[in-house]
């Protein structure tokens, strides 16, 4: 038998449309995927700053940082907490535990959306179940409000790359279940836009973004 949850949705006072009246433009989750060194983060960073310069309310989600916190590791969380409540609720790195990350940010991420704002997440995110399942969640209250884009660049770009050497462990042996090495990365089949990261500067990369986002209208009130 389930038990009962007692938990019951609570619609605000203020409505998503009015903060989106608000702020001028909708929002939605412009979701970020690929391989570690891709450049993810540091296009969604400048995606952020250009939709500042352009008056468009942002916030990036990066899984670094989001891991620092929200998705701590139960390593993290000894520190505070007791070792069953650690390892309870902390997050590595086995599929389950990556579910469950993506699970959490997308959650984050659609509340966020539903304030107004252009939420930019930038997560490896190697399975596509658990990224339709964030879509089908963000979409279920509005249609098109889950914008994929797939940072797409050769493996042997971002392992030349790897920023935080981590390709360098996997290779090693030291790091197991690394995406790309040791686990698989399923690409997006019907993104929204595919970023060529092997062929344009992360500037032109993020303009590619931002037009994106004007040609699915979610800053359209910029050029009104």
């Amino acid at each position: 038998m389930t038990a009962e949850t007692h938990v019951v949705w609570h619609e605000h006072n203020v409505s998503r449309e009015e903060r989106e009246r608000l702020n001028g433009h909708q929002g939605c989750v412009v979701w970020f995927t690929g391989l570690s060194g891709c450049g993810k983060s540091t296009v969604a960073n400048l995606v952020d700053r250009k939709l500042y310069n352009l008056g468009v309310r942002s916030f990036v989600l990066d899984g670094d940082n989001v891991r620092h916190g929200l998705n701590a590791s139960s390593v993290m969380l000894a520190s505070e907490h007791d070792e069953e409540f650690a390892r309870r609720f902390g997050l590595g790195f086995s599929a389950q535990d990556r579910a469950e990350n993506i699970r959490r940010i997308g959650a984050v991420a659609q509340l966020f959306a539903a304030s107004g704002l252009v939420v930019l997440t930038a997560f490896v995110s190697p399975y596509r179940r658990d990224r339709n399942s964030v879509r089908q969640a963000v979409e279920s209250v509005r249609a098109g409000d889950f914008v994929e884009v797939y940072v797409d660049a050769p493996l042997e770009i971002c392992e030349a790359r790897d920023p935080k050497g981590l390709y360098k462990k996997a290779r090693a042996g030291e790091l197991l279940g690394f995406t790309g090495v040791d686990d698989p990365y399923e690409s997006p089949e019907t993104p929204e836009l595919v970023l060529d990261a092997a062929g344009g500067s992360p500037d032109e990369l993020a303009d590619q973004v931002v037009a994106q986002l004007r040609s699915a209208e979610k800053i359209r009130s910029l050029d009104s």
